[in-house]
């Protein structure tokens, strides 16, 4: 007996089909989550693979250790003990800045910044997509980390979470194209909004008003604002200061100081000031800050 559906919709038919039914799902997920947690459990199920191919480097860093000559080790040991003892003196002069940096507050009325808890974290895998910079780190929810979760090297900031599975979580750069961070001129505490452009192009601080003090050189940290990474922290240095004569803009572009084509241990902050939420994209910043811009305008004796 031939069967009644023995044929399937054509091909066109399935496509038109595929069409209407993706945006749908886009957007379902964008505003309700629908499938996050099996983005979790997928996540945790590839994790061991991360591992494994991260597992050759390990076994060949720990057996590196293991065929090192002893005159080597002699040697190195005498260096760190010499850079220990230069380290130690430096630490009783930081003891007396801090002091004074807390009499200070305290003559100010300023709240001190609470303690922050830091943990080392390895990168095990970087994303291959052009379109999209983000890493794979060896610590997940098992150990508490938590997206929105700032990740900075030892130069400066590197990314935040944007995922988290149980032992592997992953971290979006700032150099990504729809990352933003809210950043502050160390000279001059003037702040602003930093994007990235691909990982291949240096952060740009554009529509900038065209009379702000922003040089050559100038070092920009993370100014606090958003509560997503800590005050203080180096994010960029400026390269190049220009003037977008359609527009009236100042446009400035900066390299991040932590070398984000090489990293492999990086750091993960907790803090009791810190958020735990995606952070906002620039249009969000924009609007935080926008009244900050138009002071400087109108405050400015050029304008």
């Amino acid at each position: 007996m031939k069967p009644i559906f023995s044929r399937l919709p054509s091909l066109s038919v399935r496509l038109l089909l595929l069409l209407i039914i993706a945006p749908g799902v886009i957007i379902a997920d964008s505003h309700f989550a629908l499938f996050s947690k099996i983005r979790y459990y997928l996540d945790t199920a590839v994790s061991p693979f991360y591992f494994l191919a991260n597992s050759p480097r390990t076994l060949t860093d720990k057996s590196a250790e293991y065929l090192i000559p002893r005159s080597d080790i002699i040697a190195e040991n005498a260096r760190l003990k010499d850079m220990l003892l230069k380290q130690q003196s430096d630490l009783l002069l930081l003891g007396q800045y801090e002091q004074e940096n807390k009499r200070l507050r305290q003559l100010l009325n300023s709240p001190l910044r609470k303690e922050e808890e830091k943990r080392v974290a390895q990168v095990l895998s970087a994303e291959t997509d052009p379109y999209s910079n983000q890493i794979i780190i060896d610590k997940g929810a098992n150990v508490g980390v938590f997206e929105g979760q700032p990740v900075i090297s030892s130069k400066g900031v590197v990314g935040q979470v944007v995922g988290v599975s149980a032992y592997s979580s992953r971290v979006l750069l700032i150099c990504d194209s729809s990352h933003a961070i809210p950043i502050q001129v160390l000279r001059n505490d003037i702040r602003v909004i930093a994007s990235g452009n691909g990982c291949n192009e240096p952060l740009e601080l554009d529509q900038l008003p065209r009379n702000i003090d922003i040089q050559v050189g100038d070092v920009l940290v993370t100014s606090g604002l958003g509560g997503r990474f800590p005050e203080g922290y180096p994010v960029a240095i400026v390269t190049s200061v220009g003037i977008d004569v359609s527009n009236a803009y100042t446009v400035v572009k900066a390299i991040p100081t932590a070398d984000l084509q090489r990293l492999r241990f990086l750091l993960l902050i907790w803090g009791d000031t810190l958020t735990q939420a995606v952070s906002p994209t620039a249009s969000d910043i924009q609007k935080t800050i926008t009244e900050r811009f138009e002071d400087t305008i109108h405050t400015s004796p050029n304008s």
